[in-house]
């Protein structure tokens, strides 16, 4: 089970499309949930992110975007969704995530040293998720 926890709904029709697009693609592959948080700034976001979480352990790897976090590649990425059952991403709104989400968080990734917005990067996730599934399965998606 792959789960995103997003701020913010995709207001760009775009951008919507094109992660509707990847979340339909990933959907054979795995099960998929996304849930879109108000925007309300970082302190109260991370407050309702937390509460959807529940305690740490027995729930999957909690990956947190953010601009500190590790640089990956698609096949670190491929690497790790094969190595867990249950995921869930956060990505905060306009202001990032509130250091108790940071802290929360089993690991901290960053999808470029570029600055994106949160709509964006919730439309590149969902790509690189289905990369990496798609690495997983031999699918011709990757290309090395």
């Amino acid at each position: 089970m792959i789960r995103i926890l997003a701020v913010g709904r995709l207001k760009d029709a775009r951008l919507a499309g094109l992660a509707n697009e990847f979340a339909q693609r990933i959907r054979p592959w795995s099960d998929l949930e996304i849930v879109e948080l108000k925007d309300q700034g970082p302190e109260r976001e991370g407050a309702a992110m937390l509460a959807r979480l529940g305690p740490a352990s027995g729930h999957g790897l909690t990956v947190a975007l953010d601009e500190s976090g590790d640089a990956v590649s698609s096949r670190d990425m491929a690497a790790l969704l094969g190595a867990h059952g249950s995921l869930t991403f956060l990505i905060g709104g306009p202001d990032g995530l509130s250091p108790a989400l940071r802290e929360r968080a089993d690991r901290l990734l960053s999808l470029s040293p570029l600055t994106f917005t949160h709509e964006t990067a919730r439309f590149l996730l969902l790509e690189q998720i289905y990369r990496g599934l798609a690495i997983l399965r031999g699918h011709p998606y990757h290309r090395d």
